[in-house]
């Protein structure tokens, strides 16, 4: 199952606490890249926050995933989680409907 997680900063921490949780964000981040439950990331350009697509098995899994990242479970971000699959409508065009 394929979701996008978009992540909101709620709280911009100092500049201390973001060195802080960043020794811990991102090592966690790059864990669920290389266990292949977050497939692609960016950095949001309208606001700070970040952009996941994610594979998982539910939606269940990535709430979980996603709440488990420090700088959610420090207060700091929530995410938006959006899933997402094929554009169905498109098999009428090939089938000629």
């Amino acid at each position: 199952m394929k979701i996008i997680a978009i992540g909101n900063i709620t709280k911009a921490p100092t500049p201390e606490q973001r060195q802080q949780i960043m020794l811990r964000e991102v090592p966690a981040t790059l864990k669920h890249y290389l266990d292949g439950k977050i497939e692609q990331f960016w950095f949001r350009q309208d606001k700070p926050g970040v952009v996941f697509l994610m594979n998982v098995e539910s939606l269940e899994q990535a709430k979980a995933t996603v709440e488990a990242l420090p700088l959610v479970t420090d207060g700091f971000c929530t995410y938006e989680l959006m899933p997402v699959g094929p554009l169905a409508p498109l098999g009428l065009l090939i089938q000629g409907k």
